[in-house]
């Protein structure tokens, strides 16, 4: 069982930046791909980046394209999510998730591939 616990959200004004921790129970994270997704007040939750296993490429939703940035840092067992210039339609709790299957890469965007996920972390961004 992998325990995931975020932190970093807050209210920032439009054009601000965050950055978002995820840190994992798990010694052996490199071994899994990570994503972030977010869910807005009477919204679908949705995709935001995703880094993969093996050699951390990163993959990004259009809408956050240019503007987010994930990382990841085996020794501390957490992952990143860079956020600048950020938009008020950026707003929602943001959730950190790992795949169940290890050395596993799949659908980078399908949330139901993701067995472990965070509580998540409220971003607010304020026009």
């Amino acid at each position: 069982q992998v325990q995931l616990q975020e932190s970093g959200g807050g209210l920032v004004q439009a054009g601000g930046s965050l950055r978002l921790s995820c840190a994992a129970s798990e010694r052996t994270l490199s071994n899994r791909a990570m994503a972030w997704f977010r869910q807005a007040p009477g919204k679908a939750r949705e995709f935001v980046a995703a880094i993969s296993w093996s050699i951390d490429n990163t993959y990004y939703a259009d809408s956050v394209k240019g503007r987010f940035t994930m990382s990841r840092d085996n020794a501390k067992n957490t992952v990143y999510l860079q956020m600048n210039n950020l938009k008020p339609e950026d707003t929602a709790v943001y959730y950190c998730a790992a795949k169940g299957r290890i050395r596993y890469s799949g659908n980078f965007n399908d949330e139901n591939e993701y067995n472990f996920w965070g509580q998540g972390t409220q971003v607010t961004v304020s026009s």
